[in-house]
């Protein structure tokens, strides 16, 4: 397995009904430590998720994203998350919440670019 790296990600999902448990899937975020790699790629389909969630406020889902791009990015924006080592960056996006905007299980893999990587999971799962 010379040249391939471990790298970790979990789709990231809207969940307007927790109870109901039923989501769509927006986008992938990846980890790769040994590429130094952590981003999140999402679609929001505007149409599609008021077809499916007609109450659903997209600015507030635009907000959440726009938090995991700051957090990932290590903003500073970010505040105290922003401010973590990339991995705690991630296991805090990852971790299990209640919210509108959540992210599944976290996936482990192999990879020898994370960015090609983010993008084929990505295709694979969300677009």
């Amino acid at each position: 397995m010379q040249g391939k790296h471990l790298f970790e990600y979990a789709i990231i999902r809207v969940v307007p009904r927790v109870e109901r448990e039923e989501f769509l899937n927006i986008g992938v975020i990846l980890y790769c430590k040994k590429e130094n790699f952590l981003q999140v790629k999402y679609l929001l389909h505007e149409e599609r998720l008021q077809c499916f969630f007609g109450y659903i406020d997209i600015a507030e889902v635009k907000q959440h994203l726009s938090s995991f791009e700051r957090i990932c990015a290590g903003d500073e924006a970010a505040g105290p998350i922003g401010k973590l080592d990339m991995a705690s960056r991630f296991r805090w996006l990852t971790a299990t919440r209640s919210t509108v905007v959540q992210a599944s299980k976290v996936h482990p893999g192999f990879c020898t670019d994370a960015l090609e990587t983010l993008n084929r999971i990505f295709e694979q799962l969300v677009a």
